[in-house]
């Protein structure tokens, strides 16, 4: 499986990612073709070799000449479709302006038809964007995976004046993006770079496992004192059917509540997103038996968690940790037992090889409607799946 992955330790801008996917190995001059074809007033792309705090990347210019032209999105998704830009490509680029035209609308209270593209309607941007969804393409990956994203701090100058880093439209499009601290007074990831990656990365967290073959690295326009201004996307293959990301592990020990509110914030936990809650029998101070609640999650849900755990038990303080995982690809199927079908799912190995596991809900309602043992459909269940009957995805 032949996976990129973005680096975004300085955040991620338009430009950056050109200057990564070029020095991955892109075509400067195919990327200079799809941009010719849109139709745009004379812009050139231009590459520099620079340094960032003493590490080389590639810097990509756009040359144009400066233009007042505020355009609606059918403005740009007219541009693509007239464009040579193949299918995928098109259909990419169009993906990736929609996105933005969504968050410009919710955050200026308006529809995505009457969006009014400033910064990123401008020439540059749009070769940013096309640039990068032509790039994408061209480098076929089978999965593309982020790390989360810096925001830098501070506040900056856009069309509509001074407005606090993360820029309104870019927070917009982060929802639900795990985020990276960062304290650099700057925009370290602006609209056009957060709506680029949040439409291409399937998957946010840590480099997952995967032999490297090519490194780009893309500079950023400023050279910070405290760290490289470079976006790096790292490509190599890895194996099919395990994927790598990162969850919180939230943990609280509680020695002066019933099993009813612990078992009723379980469920809240759950029903709030948790990946899993499980409690463990401990021992605290003054022998007094407790029990160790532990919480699974998506890093995006860990404030929400945190304040069940608050308002529902008597917990003062929360650790949390971030872990990485290793998962196995899952999907759904469903066996034929003399008593019905049974729903459950299958684990895929990395060698093809398959696990099926019944699911206990399915089981439990086969036996009640039949009057079985539970133990006696789980049996059923298992022999009567047969891994040849399995379709492939496509």
């Amino acid at each position: 499986m032949r996976t990129l992955y973005f680096d975004c330790q300085s955040g991620i801008s338009g430009d950056m990612v050109l200057g990564a996917l070029v020095d991955a190995g892109v075509s400067l001059p195919q990327l200079q073709q799809a941009i010719d074809s849109l139709g745009l007033p004379a812009c050139r792309l231009r590459a520099e070799e620079v340094k960032r705090r003493g590490f080389r990347g590639l810097k990509i210019h756009v040359d144009t000449a400066p233009e007042k032209a505020h355009r609606h999105l059918h403005h740009i998704t007219r541009m693509i479709d007239g464009s040579c830009l193949s299918e995928p490509q098109k259909d990419l680029a169009r993906r990736i302006f929609g996105r933005l035209a969504e968050a410009e609308a919710r955050v200026h209270g308006t529809t995505v038809e009457k969006v009014h593209f400033h910064e990123v309607g401008a020439v540059d941007s749009i070769a940013d964007i096309v640039g990068s969804a032509v790039g994408i393409d061209l480098l076929q990956a089978d999965r593309i995976v982020c790390s989360p994203v810096p925001t830098g701090a501070g506040q900056i100058t856009i069309d509509h004046g001074r407005v606090a880093v993360p820029a309104p439209a870019t927070a917009e499009l982060l929802k639900g993006i795990p985020l990276a601290a960062s304290t650099i007074e700057a925009e370290l990831t602006t609209p056009t770079g957060a709506a680029i990656v949040t439409t291409i990365a399937t998957q946010f967290g840590p480099l997952p496992p995967i032999t490297i073959q090519t490194i780009g690295y893309g500079a950023g326009t400023r050279d910070f004192p405290q760290q490289p201004n470079l976006l790096r996307v790292v490509i190599g293959e890895s194996g099919p059917a395990q994927s790598a990301d990162q969850i919180c592990v939230l943990e609280t020990n509680l020695d002066d509540i019933s099993g009813e509110i612990i078992g009723h914030c379980t469920q809240l936990l759950m029903d709030a997103g948790a990946l899993d809650v499980y409690t463990t029998a401990i021992q605290m101070k003054k022998n007094r038996p407790a029990v160790k609640i532990t919480v699974l999650c998506r890093t995006a849900d860990t404030m929400q968690l945190e304040q069940i755990l608050f308002h529902e038990t008597s917990a003062l303080g929360i650790r949390r940790w971030l872990a990485d995982r290793h998962t196995l690809e899952r999907r759904p199927h469903e066996v034929a037992t003399s008593w019905g079908p049974v729903q459950g799912k299958l684990a895929v190995f990395s060698n093809g090889g398959l696990r099926f596991s019944p699911e206990y809900e399915s089981c439990r309602q086969v036996a009640t409607a039949h009057g079985v043992p539970l133990t006696q459909v789980y049996q059923a269940a298992q022999a009567a799946f047969d891994p040849r009957t399995v379709v492939k995805p496509a």
